[in-house]
């Protein structure tokens, strides 16, 4: 089967400046050195094109994940062009086809089945769009937004403005062009996008699969922290529209912290979030699978797996009827009854249907760790 021809634009592009950022940039800091100016001022620039990645391209236009206001919107797409990732309209199409088709290594534009390399960078080496590559008919909704037809439109010229005019521009404030350029410019951009990279190839390949395991998405904490949040892959290709990727108060999702922000200064609205049964489920069905594969395949296994059933049977129950009686809490407080609500009989029961489930939970674990660690054994 013969290959789609190379992209050579793409190979040298990205040939050249990983060898540019790994020979000039540690040449030109030991000859001359980087000050204390330049750090400071790379680390902003790759806080600022990453998150306009994760938090512009990403979650909202490529998940619709929130709103926000247009000002934040002109800032995200200018961010776009400085992580170099064409637009956020071509991005938010091929991340579209990559959620729909996953794993799929025909359909899926990055998908890990083809290996490493490939769902890293290899995919844009070579053609393999073809004629579809400016097909953008999953993304209707994003050719009505003004701001991203914009920089669609004059995505080159943003590319190379802020590529070079915001370093330039930050090299004259410092008095060193040239370092700046290179550190701010040169080494933040490889930087940036092989740290994007890594959500296509690594978190497809190395993590946990707590919520399914019907693709090959994982949870990674340690990816989370090169990718602005976005390790919790797992999470994320089960529950793609919701805001967040880590879901835990310690989880490193600075994209999920800088979105709450932007809400409560009023610059964000309509946060989208996975409700708790939907996520509890989720991970109850996959544990439940894993350990129903693992005792199948024991001898004199039946007492087990009914014993599973059953403890999973509660589970879903006591989970269910925790859930149903939040939502009535609140909404109790959200019609300005919080007071006399956490003084009622309501506010008792929730709180035995929470203590009932939480302890169900725990019971659920221990019985799959119980029979896991039996069938090692």
């Amino acid at each position: 089967m013969n290959k789609p021809p190379i992209i050579w634009t793409n190979v040298l592009f990205f040939s050249l400046t990983f060898l540019a950022a790994v020979t000039l940039v540690p040449w030109y800091g030991i000859s001359y050195g980087f000050t204390s100016a330049h750090w400071i001022a790379f680390i902003g620039c790759m806080f600022y094109a990453g998150l306009s990645i994760t938090a512009g391209y990403h979650r909202l236009w490529a998940h619709k994940a929130y709103n926000v206001h247009p000002a934040i919107e002109f800032i995200f797409a200018l961010g776009g062009a400085f992580a170099l990732q064409n637009s956020a309209l071509h991005w938010s199409s091929d991340h579209r086809i990559h959620h729909g088709q996953v794993d799929d290594p025909v359909k899926d534009p990055y998908a890990a089945t083809n290996g490493f390399w490939y769902s890293h960078i290899g995919w844009m080496l070579r053609d393999y769009q073809g004629d579809s590559y400016n097909d953008y008919s999953n993304c209707r909704d994003l050719q009505r937004n003004k701001i991203v037809m914009w920089q669609h439109k004059h995505y080159l010229k943003l590319a190379i403005a802020m590529n070079v005019g915001l370093p330039l521009v930050l090299g004259l404030l410092v008095g060193d062009v040239w370092g700046m350029l290179l550190l701010a410019g040169l080494l933040r951009l490889v930087l940036s996008q092989h740290f994007t990279f890594f959500i296509n190839s690594l978190a497809h390949i190395w993590g946990s699969r707590p919520y399914t395991e019907k693709n090959t998405a994982r949870d990674n904490g340690f990816l989370a922290l090169f990718t602005y949040g976005e390790g919790y892959h797992n999470f994320h290709h089960i529950f793609a529209s919701d805001y967040r990727n880590g879901i835990k108060w310690f989880h490193y999702d600075p994209t999920k912290w800088m979105i709450r922000s932007l809400a409560a200064l009023g610059l964000a609205s309509k946060l989208k979030r996975t409700p708790v049964e939907r996520i509890e489920k989720a991970k109850a069905e996959t544990l439940m699978s894993k350990t129903q594969t693992r005792l199948s395949k024991l001898p004199l296994a039946q007492d087990k797996l009914t014993l599973l059933q059953q403890e999973y049977d509660l589970l879903l129950k006591k989970l269910q009827n925790y859930c149903s009686l939040q939502k009535q809490v609140l909404e109790a407080k959200k019609n300005n009854m919080a007071k006399q609500c956490e003084q009622s009989a309501l506010m008792t029961q929730y709180h035995e249907l929470e203590a009932a489930w939480e302890n169900q939970k725990q019971a659920w674990l221990a019985l799959n760790a119980r029979l896991l660690k039996a069938s090692f054994n």
